[in-house]
């Protein structure tokens, strides 16, 4: 399930810094179990919006342009560094409320939900002032209209459906550090089966985190939300590797099965502050784009926005996040066309 923020905060997001990753205001459905996800994967995740690590980033471009966050791409092809489209900004958590004593169980719940999770909105929603219906367990229009009124109050994507944004404000969004699975760091040099080096994040063979359930078939990137993980699988079903990205805070990128439609050496942040390295995209959005690439790099001193060790945790604004060695795995393994299943 996907949540997204107000469209009043697209101003707050033209006037901030941008950390990397793309902002894409659009909504999804995706009832998964968090319990589910974190038992069957086991494993932390990461950011991605590039290709193959570029290593330390001592030169920058002479001229950075600034890409009209209106402009959207539609190449299917490689392109060159120049003409990437924007990633957006980064804002802080929203503040969390009282909370009713409970979390969600669940990614989202809507309006003909029922169950536990719709309870404990039901009791959160009645502890801060918004829901004076009984606490049925069943997500009714009573319960809609007062999801609405929050979100309106505390200036979200008025939606009436209760993804992580929302669950947040309220204090009933479970503990994500929970559900990431940090692995051992590799051994210096060590590799992939198909030979590429892994990163301080990385992991392969029987270090890997499961592959999550029904996570599709052939070719793929699979990217795990909740376990800010992803996994690299081949077309024979052999995984790859698995690494941690650095994905949104704004729950924008939609769960389903997508692919790979362009890619970009060098992308150029939105408003022109920050380099994305190895930009591969794979969600298009009316604001702009969704990718995998590496750690941004501030325009204005060459200095990255994030370490390795803070992937894992969800930073971006939009893309995911990765370290260098993954960025560059990713740029050499997801050909134009390449499955990338979002879950």
């Amino acid at each position: 399930m996907r949540e997204t923020r107000h469209s009043a905060l697209v101003a707050v997001l033209v006037a901030s810094a941008a950390l990397g990753g793309l902002i894409a205001f659009a909504r999804s459905d995706n009832n998964k179990s968090l319990a589910t996800s974190s038992a069957a994967a086991g494993t932390a995740p990461q950011t991605a919006n590039t290709t193959p690590a570029l290593g330390a980033v001592t030169t920058l471009p002479t001229s950075v342009v600034a890409v009209d966050p209106a402009v959207v791409d539609t190449t299917v092809t490689t392109l060159p560094a120049a003409d990437a489209l924007a990633a957006g900004t980064d804002l802080d958590e929203p503040t969390g409320g009282t909370g009713a004593g409970c979390t969600l169980t669940e990614q989202s719940v809507r309006e003909g939900t029922s169950g536990d999770s719709v309870k404990c909105l039901q009791t959160a929603l009645a502890a801060e002032g918004f829901y004076t219906g009984p606490i049925s367990g069943t997500f009714d229009p009573a319960t809609t209209a007062a999801v609405k009124d929050l979100q309106t109050d505390r200036d979200l994507f008025v939606d009436g459906i209760v993804g992580r944004e929302s669950a947040i404000s309220l204090g009933i969004w479970p503990d994500e550090a929970s559900l990431v699975v940090h692995t051992p760091k590799p051994a210096p040099g060590a590799k992939d089966s198909l030979g590429f080096p892994l990163s301080s994040v990385a992991s392969t063979g029987d270090n890997m985190p499961p592959l999550p359930d029904n996570s599709g078939s052939g070719k793929r990137l699979v990217y795990d939300r909740a376990q800010q993980r992803v996994w690299a699988v081949d077309k024979n079903e052999n995984v790859v590797r698995s690494w941690l990205v650095s994905g949104s805070k704004y729950s924008n990128e939609i769960p389903g099965t997508h692919h790979v439609y362009s890619k970009s050496e060098t992308s150029t942040a939105w408003n022109g502050k920050a380099i994305l390295p190895h930009m591969v995209r794979w969600l298009k959005t009316d604001i702009g784009n969704i990718g995998f690439h590496g750690i941004p790099i501030h325009v204005a001193d060459g200095t990255p926005y994030m370490t390795e060790d803070q992937l894992g945790t969800r930073l971006s604004g939009g893309c995911q996040r990765q370290a260098t060695k993954d960025a560059d795995f990713v740029w050499a393994f997801a050909d134009i066309g390449t499955t990338v299943v979002v879950i």
